[in-house]
């Protein structure tokens, strides 16, 4: 089967070889298991660990009350929507008491 490719695919088709072995011995000789893991990029799991947050970021968000700003904005929307007459006074209440569980 392999004789009846045409000469140029199977250089072709060697050459990627040879590069792709190359390139995992350089990579398995300087990373090890780990290069099969994750590649050449081997500061994934350091990206990782520096996007998510800490917990001076998670206190930082403790001193404001976002979800109380919101049902505040929410408030005030139903206010506007009742002046501009597009809500009636039953859906405000219906609302408002909706925004008051939460």
């Amino acid at each position: 089967m392999i004789y009846g490719f045409p000469p140029v695919a199977i250089a072709l088709l060697l050459a990627a070889v040879i590069v792709g072995a190359i390139i995992f011995i350089v990579g398995f000789t300087r990373h090890g298991v780990d290069f099969i893991k994750h590649g050449f990029r081997q500061n994934l799991l350091s990206e990782l660990t520096a996007k998510l947050a800490t917990k001076e970021d998670i206190s930082n968000l403790k001193k404001d009350n976002h979800f109380g700003h919101l049902k505040n904005y929410l408030g005030v929307l139903n206010g506007v929507l009742l002046d501009k007459k597009i809500i009636d006074n039953e859906t405000r209440a219906r609302l408002d008491n909706e925004l008051k569980g939460m």
